[in-house]
């Protein structure tokens, strides 16, 4: 665990501590909320990460490499954008999937439009992000997500 993370959780337990030694009831009723609300979420989250992974199994690295490697940039751009919006996977898992594509003859523009969609949309969570926040929250969220991921991209493209 890094020097980060482990000072995230040595704070939460010492607020936690603290908080407790200073007022039990409230406490003890912000946890039974927190737990009840995560509890709440969890098929929702459960249900996403099923769908990555079956996105994932059907369309390995290789695969999505081999259809995007082969177009014109542009295309591929689009392209990689479409797959990583319909992948939404966490940053630490997206980066070496990254390399993975670009040592398979990926150009930057896709990747980072591969990337920054993965990252950034999701059309996996929108059932989730609807009920939380709202269709025209999530429809929004989503699309200028996807908007900006193709203005980074080609931003990216020129830089590098």
């Amino acid at each position: 665990m890094d020097f980060f993370t482990l000072s995230i959780w040595i704070l939460t337990a010492l607020l936690l501590i603290i908080f407790f030694i200073k007022d039990k009831k409230k406490t003890t009723d912000a946890l039974k909320k927190a737990f009840f609300m995560g509890r709440g979420m969890a098929l929702s989250i459960f249900g996403v990460i099923f769908a990555i992974g079956l996105l994932l199994a059907l369309l390995p690295p290789e695969e999505i490499a081999h259809i995007i490697g082969g177009q014109n940039v542009y295309v591929a751009t689009i392209l990689a954008a479409a797959f990583g919006t319909v992948t939404l996977i966490p940053a630490f898992i997206a980066f070496p999937l990254i390399g993975t594509l670009s040592s398979a003859g990926v150009g930057i523009m896709p990747a980072v439009a591969f990337t920054t969609t993965l990252t950034m949309v999701g059309v996996a969570t929108i059932p989730f992000e609807t009920r939380e926040f709202g269709l025209k929250f999530a429809l929004i969220r989503n699309g200028l997500s996807f908007v900006f991921a193709i203005a980074i991209a080609l931003v990216m493209g020129v830089i590098l």
